[in-house]
């Protein structure tokens, strides 16, 4: 998409990133309410309209920077709120709804590619092309929120589900490493390790479902 204008870009990638974090964040709420907290649906943030769940530095200045500088586009929304304590196993539940973001991208990024696969097919004038880069779009952004969010750093959602699979005593330590949590994967990105441990997980899906749309 490097022959495309910025604004040609943003328009392609907008919908995907939206979509990729509203649906992230309300798969989390979905999932805790089904183990009995509704803290999330009682604040309103069980809805997929996205400006309930649009974090300004996230969800806007982050992609549209990496977007400007050519990087790998990800962002985040407003976390929604989980209550443990309301689970009712609280441990195991909590793994699962961790869980749940990411397992919703990738079922998006399966989205995407269907989407993308029919525009091709129709080859309809000014409709398949932007459609079908949109789509490529989804996928991607959608797999590297799926990969970058199961690493096992809290607070990511990796980090809680490991957490909460620990055996308590190492869980409590573990957990200890939230705070820290943001200035370690800022210096794997610095150092561009981050990009070495995501990049092989994030090409071999990308390239499997690039290549069931025919997009090489």
């Amino acid at each position: 998409m490097s022959e495309l204008s910025l604004l040609q870009q943003i328009t392609i990638w907008a919908l995907p990133i939206l979509f990729a974090i509203t649906v992230h964040e309300v798969a989390h709420g979905w999932v805790a309410r089904h183990f009995g907290d509704r803290t999330a649906e009682m604040m309103g943030r069980l809805t997929l309209n996205p400006v309930k769940h649009i974090d300004p530095v996230g969800t806007i200045i982050v992609p549209l920077a990496l977007l400007a500088m050519g990087g790998f586009i990800f962002g985040w929304a407003k976390p929604v709120p989980v209550s443990q304590q309301n689970l009712r196993n609280p441990r195991r539940d909590m793994a699962i709804v961790a869980a749940a973001g990411p397992i919703s991208n990738l079922v998006q990024a399966l989205i995407w590619a269907l989407i993308a696969k029919i525009a091709i097919i129709a080859n309809l004038a000014y409709v398949s092309e932007p459609l079908a880069l949109m789509g490529a779009a989804g996928i991607l952004i959608n797999i590297v929120l799926a990969v970058l969010n199961l690493l096992p750093v809290p607070p990511l959602d990796g980090g809680r589900v490991l957490g909460n699979l620990l055996p308590p005593h190492l869980s409590d330590k573990f957990d200890r490493l939230e705070p820290y949590g943001l200035f370690i994967l800022v210096a794997l990105l610095a150092t561009g390790v981050l990009g070495r441990i995501i990049g092989p997980p994030v090409m071999y899906l990308r390239g499997i479902l690039f290549s069931i749309i025919g997009l090489g």
